[in-house]
């Protein structure tokens, strides 16, 4: 193969990503010609309802795929956390390349956390995870959508309509903006998105080819830490319709992980944890998500739904 096409968001953040995969795979494979082929995808285009109201994070990757289909791509770059938990039938992950910062940020103009944030201050964001966890923390606040890409959120925060956002810090190291973050929401007692970090590349599962490429870049205890965590939340039925969180942690072989499923509506969180063995974190992330359902994680779930 002389050319390899990776198919992307037109975001700046997708963008970003997917150069960057670009300049591994050209460094990893001296003479591949790596292009990025831009698409606009519906959850890029619809802005004015949450992604829950209009399909999942599922939206963001189904032009991508289809262009793999029609053979106008080789491959696609995503956010891990946006791709959901069972693929569509066709397609494999041979490449999870390692994870960046996995906290959330705080971001405000005036203040500098959650709990300096004055009685019903306006915070935005469309996660439900987010929205959880910042009602479990601080019921009074006004919790306001915030769809749109990065520079768009933050320039709503400049021009006034919130008193502070959350973002990803990943997201906001990527595109230089790291000095705006003025707290990371970090675990414990924060938890991020399963996989929330980390970049996956995304390819047709009969293309051994593009596969054998992609794969030089896949990071080992990277996989390892968001196979548990989206196993947690497969096991749980998880999507952006349901309030999930998860973080795993590899310390030699020793896995813990982490999880949590919230009420957006009341701040109600359940929470649990587990430790295994590196060589199977489906099933750490199947004991933790039992454990979450044995504490009411299901009525949280439903109420969701």
């Amino acid at each position: 193969m002389k050319t390899l096409r990776i198919a992307t968001r037109k975001s700046p953040l997708a963008l970003w990503q997917s150069e960057h995969v670009a300049a591994r795979l050209r460094a990893a494979h001296p003479g591949l010609e790596v292009v990025l082929v831009p698409m606009s995808t519906r959850g890029d285009e619809v802005l004015d309802r949450s992604l829950a109201a209009i399909g999942g994070k599922g939206l963001f990757l189904k032009e991508l795929e289809l262009a793999m289909q029609r053979g106008e791509a080789d491959c696609a770059v995503h956010s891990l956390k946006d791709v959901p938990m069972e693929l569509e039938p066709g397609f494999a992950l041979p490449a999870i390349l390692e994870r960046a910062d996995h906290a959330d940020a705080f971001v405000s103009n005036h203040f500098d956390g959650i709990a300096a944030l004055p009685q019903g201050a306006r915070v935005g964001t469309s996660s439900l995870r987010r929205q959880a966890q910042l009602r479990a923390l601080r019921p009074d606040l006004q919790l306001l959508d915030l769809r749109g890409n990065v520079n768009t959120r933050l320039a709503k925060l400049d021009a006034g309509d919130y008193d502070a956002i959350v973002l990803a810090c990943a997201g906001l190291a990527r595109l230089g903006f790291e000095s705006r973050i003025r707290a990371r929401l970090d675990a414990p007692q924060w938890l991020p998105a399963p996989a929330q970090g980390a970049i996956a590349i995304e390819t047709r599962d009969d293309d051994a080819e593009v596969q054998a490429l992609c794969a030089v870049l896949d990071h080992a205890s990277t996989r390892t830490c968001v196979s548990a965590e989206r196993a947690m939340n497969l096991a749980l039925h998880g999507s952006c319709h349901v309030p999930v969180a998860a973080f795993a942690l590899l310390e030699g072989d020793r896995l813990q992980l982490e999880g949590a499923v919230g009420s957006a509506t009341d701040g109600t969180v359940v929470r649990a944890c587990g430790e295994g063995t590196a060589d199977a974190p489906a099933p750490l992330g199947h004991a933790v998500a039992q454990a979450l359902l044995a504490q009411g994680a299901r009525d949280l779930i439903n109420a969701a739904v």
